[in-house]
């Protein structure tokens, strides 16, 4: 067993405000793990608990295997990356770099060798002498980075550390993260309510919603599979309709509309009594300009008519919204299949549902 750090039935009250409830975690050594969710879900919180900055209400912090709820920050050897830099002004980068090493009392060749190799890692050696505030945001939150690594943390934590930067640099700067966390093999726990970053970097997520896990999984699995109707919508964007189920179709509340759904999705419930609700993501619709254009063996049942109100440009994706009835859908298909389709707004269009690419959760609670 390696250097795990596990959670044990963590809860954090401020007042009568439950900011934690029951959390219970395991990340092993070596893992990136992200904590992702909305503001005031308890992410920041479980951080702090970590890093020792606040203590659990109840439940237990385990590392390497021994009990570490009364350990000061100070002794826990974390390192911690904030969102603000945090940097001396009127030290070169090297002296930040360096700075715990320091007041360490470590020789100072090793201090040398040391920030030398970290700059090296990072691309910022021949930024060795500059002051922070003759430096981008980026290249700053690289040497805050780096100077959270200088005294060999055993774990990392980063808190938010790319949200203040513009979104060029953030995609750069967190490939970057990743590049250094994969060649130290140091474990990271990186907060962020950013899912793209999340999914982008991490090798699981946590996905938290009012102090609580609502899942724990890889990137690819929180985005195909999400457990819950709250992971669906948080994580990229889903259409949702709600109805109950007789044999294997749902009559949508609002819209009167029916969709057949396969009996493996169906085969998911505990329960096909009362309401439910079904969820699709914008790129598994399909969209035609005329309905003839649709392949003869699909379910005819799937096949819904709407009209075009907005086209938005995304770059590879091309995101049409779509009124049907009283509601509107979202859809995306490429750039290249919409320039074919020569749809445009105002088009009345032809929808077709896969029955097996719904996902169906249970409306007590929201679990798939």
């Amino acid at each position: 067993m390696g250097k795990d750090l596990l959670l044990e039935n963590i809860t954090k009250r401020f007042d009568k405000v439950i900011a934690v409830r029951g959390m219970n975690l395991d990340v092993k050594e070596g893992e990136f793990v992200c904590f992702l969710g909305p503001s005031g879900c308890g992410k920041t919180t479980t951080l702090r608990i970590i890093a020792g900055f606040e203590f659990p209400t109840s439940g237990i912090v385990r590392y390497n295997g021994k009990v570490i709820n009364d350990v000061i920050p100070q002794k826990r050897n974390f390192g911690i990356v904030f969102q603000s830099y945090a940097l001396f002004p009127h030290m070169t980068v090297a002296e930040n770099v360096g700075f715990g090493l320091k007041m360490r009392k470590v020789p100072k060749t090793q201090i040398n060798r040391r920030v030398d190799e970290l700059l090296e890692l990072v691309g910022l050696a021949d930024q060795k002498y500059k002051r922070p505030p003759e430096l981008s945001g980026g290249q700053q939150q690289r040497v805050a980075l780096i100077r959270s690594l200088a005294t060999y943390p055993e774990i990392l934590l980063l808190d938010e550390p790319l949200s203040a930067l513009d979104a060029k640099i953030r995609v750069n700067l967190r490939a970057e993260i990743k590049k250094v966390q994969s060649e130290l093999g140091i474990t990271m726990i990186y907060v962020t309510h950013d899912q793209e970053e999340a999914l982008s970097i991490s090798d699981r997520v946590i996905v938290m919603n009012q102090g609580y896990i609502e899942q724990i999984d890889k990137p690819i699995e929180v985005y195909k599979n999400p457990k819950t109707k709250f992971v669906a919508d948080f994580v990229g964007t889903s259409n949702f309709f709600s109805g109950e189920i007789r044999g294997n179709v749902l009559s949508d509340i609002e819209t009167g509309v029916s969709f057949k759904i396969s009996h493996e999705v169906l085969s998911s419930l505990k329960s096909q009594k009362g309401r439910v609700s079904l969820s699709i993501r914008p790129e598994k619709i399909l969209l035609f300009k005329h309905a003839m254009n649709i392949p003869e063996d699909v379910d005819r049942t799937n096949i819904i008519e709407g009209s075009i109100e907005v086209v938005t440009f995304l770059g590879v994706i091309v995101r049409s919204l779509i009124k049907l009835k009283n509601k509107h859908l979202i859809v995306d298909i490429t750039e290249k299949d919409f320039e074919k389709s020569l749809l445009k707004m105002g088009d009345s269009v032809s929808l077709y549902f896969p029955p097996d690419e719904f996902l169906v959760f249970q409306n007590q609670g929201g679990r798939a």
